[in-house]
């Protein structure tokens, strides 16, 4: 048994994990970034969700929210000639986030540790510090600890083993949103394809007739950046928690039968879809709420649809209130005013009760409605790289980030392109 200590430790490589490690080893901090897969990208490239979803004013593409490290991973896989597609503007290809989000971590210093799972943390004798962490891979079991600690779970996992407040799921039953299998159909003759609205009518028809059992409303689909593909965003998995494995296990199991139950339908009742095939079922099934921590600040609903602002701010997004019913059919939607955007303040970052943990993507301290609006991958990346920033300023001027200056962040993200909405550096107007 091994154990090493570093400035910062981020846990978890998706879309937050890839930004917190960049920008923590990009202010100085030695950084580690700790992966259960053995690439980055998670909810991109493990569970496949494609597209990406807007980070932009609410309706209007002219004005772009986030940018950062989210713009870089953009170009990067832009000029790999991996991002857009003509009628689909933010698809990109999960191999090519794998390749760009690896550049970006070595480019900065950050070192990457795949194949290694989260199996314990170590508190200090008040339960308030982290001193090490406990991880499982092909060494056995390995203690690394950091002065600071960021979790990019997804699934608030680091934050719950150190015995951070957790809530999961809405208030009434604490279930969470269903979970989705994402798959993509290759050799699809698109310009046969019946629009999304007729497709839908088609599965409904089917769900009718028995053919089809899958507690979705309708049919999702995007296109992919290949010729002749099309990605499903279509199964619909109730009442699992996803922070238990043997639920976990069930809902992937499930995943893959409505998958195939999916497939023959398309290529039986669908124009365009005769001669297509099952291309691919993502690596792991696509999550959309689990653990969410609790925090200095709780981000509600309310204040996400009233365009909140806060002195604060570290973040920034539009993407509206997207509720999947946890229990069936049905999806709220609560869109934001054209040209509108909500502000994400770095108190939701800070859980209560650990002192040296900062919390990077969407578990953030958030209610069930408005996490359902900041849980996007675009979303995730910019509070990630706010989390990765702060945790490095936090190590190397061994101050607490209750402590912390946020305005030392805010000019940090500025200077690392991020775009806060300051008018003249001050915010445009004052939170709570």
């Amino acid at each position: 048994m091994s154990k090493q200590t570093y400035d910062v430790i981020v846990v978890g490589g998706g879309p937050g994990g890839i930004a917190a490690a960049v920008a923590a080893a990009r202010m100085g901090a030695n950084t580690l970034l700790v992966e259960r897969y053995g690439f980055l990208g998670g909810a991109g490239t493990a569970m496949m969700v494609n597209p990406w979803m807007s980070y932009w004013a609410s309706g209007n593409s002219n004005v772009q929210l986030v940018f950062g490290v989210l713009q870089e991973l953009i170009d990067r896989m832009s000029e790999m000639g991996m991002y857009g597609h003509p009628k689909q503007k933010t698809a990109f290809d999960p191999e090519a986030l794998k390749v760009a989000s690896e550049q970006l971590c070595l480019e900065a210093g950050v070192k990457l540790l795949y194949h290694t799972f989260l199996g314990e943390v170590r508190m200090d004798e008040a339960g308030t510090h982290i001193e090490a962490v406990r991880f499982a891979n092909k060494a056995g079991l390995v203690d690394l600890s950091a002065h600071m600690y960021v979790d990019t779970t997804g699934d608030a996992d680091l934050a719950a083993f150190a015995g951070a407040i957790v809530e999961k799921g809405r208030a009434v039953d604490s279930l969470s949103q269903p979970m989705t299998l994402n798959f993509r159909m290759a050799n699809v003759d698109i310009d046969l394809m019946p629009t999304i609205a007729e497709i839908t009518e088609l599965y409904l028809e089917a769900k009718q007739r028995g053919e089809i059992d899958c507690p979705r409303e309708n049919m999702l689909w995007f296109y992919a950046n290949q010729p002749g593909v099309i990605h499903f965003n279509t199964t619909r998995v109730l009442r699992k928690d996803a922070t238990n494995p043997w639920e976990l296990t069930d809902a992937e199991i499930e995943g893959r039968r409505q998958a195939q139950q999916l497939v023959r339908f398309l290529k039986a009742e669908v124009p365009g879809f005769r001669d297509a095939y099952l291309q691919t079922t993502a690596p792991q099934i696509g999550v959309r709420e689990s653990r969410r921590v609790v925090g200095e600040y709780m981000l509600t609903a309310d204040e996400l649809l009233a365009s909140c602002r806060f002195e604060d701010v570290i973040a920034r997004g539009s993407y509206p209130v997207d509720i999947h019913n946890p229990d069936g059919e049905g999806t709220i939607e609560k869109h934001l005013p054209e040209g509108e955007w909500y502000d994400i303040p770095f108190r939701t970052l800070v859980p209560k009760k650990i002192e040296n943990l900062l919390i990077g993507g969407r578990p953030i301290s958030a209610t069930h409605e408005a996490h359902s609006a900041i849980r996007v991958q675009p979303i995730a990346i910019a509070i990630g790289q706010a989390a990765g920033t702060a945790a490095a300023l936090c190590a190397k001027g061994k101050v607490l980030p209750r402590e912390l200056d946020v305005r030392k962040v805010q000019e940090a993200l500025t200077a690392q392109g991020a775009v806060l909405g300051f008018a003249d550096g001050a915010p445009n107007t004052v939170g709570e």
